[in-house]
């Protein structure tokens, strides 16, 4: 929802959707026959790999690509490999992805493998990176970041979506577990639970701080919870991790409970899709579904050069193919006419100023975007707080231009770390 002043000098406000007070149960949609799986890790041909084509996979199977690897997946379904090929994300780096054949026939009796689980941080990254709401055990359980605060996010980042606060509504006590686990496997120190004012939530938390956000967004982005509740500003060029905070979503503290109690791994995501006319659907898919799945599910057709977002309309990235497949950290998936799609252009900057007073951290957007459009990311970090932003979007929302001023920054951020690492291994 946008309310705009009726004085132009004035900032807009966008509020964050809220989930219904009595949510229907999610469209579950079934098990395809295919599922693709993202490994984040390249191939290497002068390597021997421990997966090919043609091998036979169970349900609950970690996959790895060497045996040095330490990035792995795993597999959803009892079935076959397919097919292992590359896969570049939107700005060019390199993964690979896995197609697994899923074995019919084994569906719906086949149990997933248990895990031999310990009551430590490092037991859990071994084996439950990718439950859904993509926890973050591998920053946890790493010896060269120290965390002293967690943060259990019930609100969702983006506007339109719901699918956070859906959760909170459903699965209350499973998130008290998932919290319990959390503290008993980290030692962290500190958990905090953010909750959006609107949303009406019954019971304590026992020991763990609770903070409600403002429905105005970008309230429930992490740089502005770290000011608004933790009193602390995120420095330039910084994650939270780098300040001792993790956040975790509401649906990886469930998926942690949940896998503790089984001693296996989660499969199903929950999402909120967005249709052509705004409609919006709550579905649950199993990760690696193509999105072409879900959509056939809701009658919603896509057209040659309609566009489909991944995540929602302020900070969503839009995808090449209706194949693109679920994955763990995936809330939102919003689909765009391709006769509604706003046009950008190359226009010059005009300074009308509204990117400057809409920037909740004062970034000079008008000045920075001529140095991201000459390719100059040094200058644009050193003079005009390229790495303060904190991706919001609000920007180019506002831009009378018509100028990508987010996906300007993003790129920006992206090459001026390429020039860093390039830097350092000159050294």
């Amino acid at each position: 929802m946008i309310k705009r002043s009726f004085f132009t000098l004035t900032k807009p406000r966008l509020e964050y959707d809220l989930v219904e007070p009595d949510p229907k149960e999610p469209k579950q949609i079934p098990i395809p026959s295919n599922l693709t799986l993202l490994l984040n890790e390249p191939i290497d041909s002068t390597r021997q790999a421990l997966i090919k084509k043609g091998d036979a996979v169970e349900k609950g199977e970690k996959l790895r690509l060497y045996n040095q690897s330490t990035e792995y997946t795993i597999s959803p379904v009892t079935g076959t490999i397919d097919a292992i090929d590359a896969y570049s994300d939107d700005f060019g780096n390199t993964s690979t992805y896995l197609v697994i054949k899923n074995d019919q026939s084994q569906a719906s009796q086949k149990e997933p493998i248990t895990y031999d689980l310990k009551d430590d941080i490092a037991s859990a990254d071994e084996y439950f990176r990718t439950l859904p709401g993509a926890p973050p055990l591998k920053i946890l359980a790493s010896d060269d970041v120290k965390i002293n605060t967690i943060v259990i996010t019930c609100a969702d980042m983006d506007l339109l979506s719901t699918t956070s606060q859906y959760i909170t509504l459903k699965f209350l006590d499973d998130i008290k577990e998932g919290a319990k686990i959390l503290k008993k496997i980290t030692h962290v120190p500190k958990l905090c639970i953010i909750i959006p004012e609107g949303l009406n939530i019954q019971g304590g938390f026992d020991s763990i701080q609770v903070f409600k956000t403002s429905m105005e967004y970008p309230s429930n982005l992490p740089a502005m919870i770290l000011k608004d509740h933790l009193s602390m500003i995120l420095p330039a060029g910084k994650t939270p991790e780098d300040v001792g905070v993790s956040f975790i979503s509401a649906e990886a503290v469930v998926s942690l409970a949940n896998a503790y109690k089984t001693k296996s791994a989660g499969f199903e995501k929950i999402l909120t899709v967005i249709g052509k006319q705004g409609t919006q659907y709550r579905v649950k898919a199993t990760i690696g579904t193509p999105l072409h799945k879900i959509l056939n599910a809701f009658s919603v057709h896509i057209n040659e050069q309609d566009r489909i977002v991944i995540g929602g309309p302020m900070k969503g990235f839009a995808t090449y193919t209706r194949h693109h497949p679920v994955q763990p950290d995936m809330d939102t998936v919003m689909i765009q006419d391709r006769d509604i799609i706003p046009e950008l252009s190359d226009n010059p900057c005009v300074n009308c100023g509204k990117c400057i007073r809409i920037c909740p951290v004062n970034v000079p957007v008008n000045v920075l975007v001529r140095y991201l459009e000459a390719d100059q990311y040094e200058e644009a970090a050193d003079r005009y707080d390229l790495e303060s932003c904190i991706e919001c979007g609000l920007c180019a929302y506002t831009c009378t231009a018509r100028i990508p001023l987010y996906q300007y920054i993003r790129l920006g951020k992206h090459e001026l770390f390429k020039l860093r690492a390039l830097e350092t291994a000159n050294d």
